[in-house]
């Protein structure tokens, strides 16, 4: 046992993502390229989004999405003090772009057996002022989206969806990230796909893709659809260098795009070998009367195909969890929370006087008894999912 080592995720990158990104360097142009046209291409083409924008991080892709919605250009912009409603688990960058665009988040609980929205609890949270709903579709699975939806149009709701953890999940033969009107993707390096550090923001309007791109790139209006009529306009500047709107830098290298679009082209491959790892190793688990006794694996919700980002897992009440992973981490398998747990339980919600003593109970039970487990994207062999079960076995 002592020589086992199960991670959190293991190298993702093949030869094959490392000659295209070595190409990319030989070709002396790194910087957002042609690579990344390619790859926003291929990804609105595969999961039939409207529009695509490579960035740097889904962390940048919700920021991106927030701030659209709060801007001048925007026709039908949210004004500072609008809610937004988001489940309180979730991760940093699912609630701190709503703070930033000077937006109110109002949390949601979330359901035991699914991890995502309650969505009773959502209902009861929407008022006259939620004007937007921050969905997190959490490792992979999803809550009832014909549901959501269902809410979304009876309040007149935008819906943003992170899907930060659920590339290549589908709901009824639809991918995750295109109910909404924006959407936010995660290729970091333990996601379905790598390509380092970058992300992916989808959206519905053209007007907000327009908006977006500018936002990405310091406001410039290069490459926008009316850079030309602007220049027009503008006569006295350099038509290279119009600051049209406010902006960021949050723009992904050609080198990362390279990397990206290899992985995204095998993304099918990816999904099938980590669910059948996940199969493997909850077969063992339900073998094994002693682990099954103990922890409940959170399975798929009804009409999802899920794309599992890693395998969530709740042990029984009666199992004290911190020294449980603590046994078990000392075995060899990494574990991690459940996104980052219940996050009203997080310093910066109290320093930013966030939590008005909502009480989660569905997020603090998960936050106290769950954790979750890597999933690789190559073949796990079968002696290694025995020392896993064991590790699992002499930890309870």
């Amino acid at each position: 046992m002592s020589n086992f080592f199960y991670p959190l995720v293991e190298n993702p990158y093949r030869k094959k993502d490392i000659d295209n990104a070595i190409q990319v360097l030989k070709s002396n142009k790194i910087t957002a390229g042609p690579r990344v046209i390619e790859f926003e291409n291929k990804f609105k083409k595969k999961i039939k989004a409207n529009n695509s924008l490579l960035v740097n991080s889904g962390s940048s892709a919700n920021l991106l999405a927030l701030q659209c919605l709060i801007n001048p250009y925007r026709k039908k912009r949210l004004k500072r003090g609008d809610e937004v409603v988001l489940p309180a688990l979730c991760w940093s960058t699912s609630l701190w772009p709503i703070v930033q665009s000077g937006l109110k988040p109002i949390f949601v609980d979330v359901d035991k057996n699914t991890l995502n929205f309650n969505l009773e609890d959502l209902k009861r949270k929407i008022s006259s002022k939620t004007k937007a709903i921050m969905v997190v579709h959490v490792l992979g699975n999803c809550t009832n989206m014909d549901e959501l939806i269902k809410i979304k149009k009876k309040n007149n709701l935008i819906l943003i969806e992170d899907t930060c953890e659920s590339l290549g999940t589908k709901y009824r033969n639809k991918y995750l990230g295109t109910f909404g009107e924006f959407s936010s993707f995660s290729f970091y390096t333990s996601h379905q796909i790598s390509s380092g550090e970058g992300g992916m923001i989808c959206c519905k309007n053209a007007e907000d893709y327009e908006i977006i791109k500018a936002l990405r790139s310091h406001g410039w209006s290069r490459g926008l659809k009316n850079e030309k009529k602007i220049a027009r306009k503008h006569k006295n500047l350099d038509s290279r260098f119009i600051f049209y709107n406010s902006g960021f830098n949050l723009r992904s290298t050609d080198i990362a795009a390279s990397i990206g679009l290899t992985q995204f082209q095998d993304l099918d491959k990816f999904i099938k070998i980590r669910n059948n790892n996940r199969k493997k190793i909850i077969n063992a688990i339900n073998k094994n009367i002693k682990i099954k006794s103990n922890i409940n694996v959170i399975i798929g919700n009804e009409n999802v195909k899920p794309s599992w980002f890693g395998i969530p897992i709740l042990l029984k009440s009666t199992i004290n969890r911190k020294k449980f992973i603590k046994k078990i981490e000392k075995k060899g398998v990494e574990t991690r929370p459940i996104i980052s747990g219940n996050f009203l339980n997080q310093p910066s919600v109290n320093k930013y006087k966030l939590n008005k003593k909502n009480r989660m109970r569905n997020a603090e039970y998960v936050n106290k008894n769950g954790f979750f487990i890597g999933l690789s994207s190559t073949n796990l062999p079968s002696n290694k999912i025995k020392k896993l079960i064991r590790a699992f076995e002499t930890s309870l």
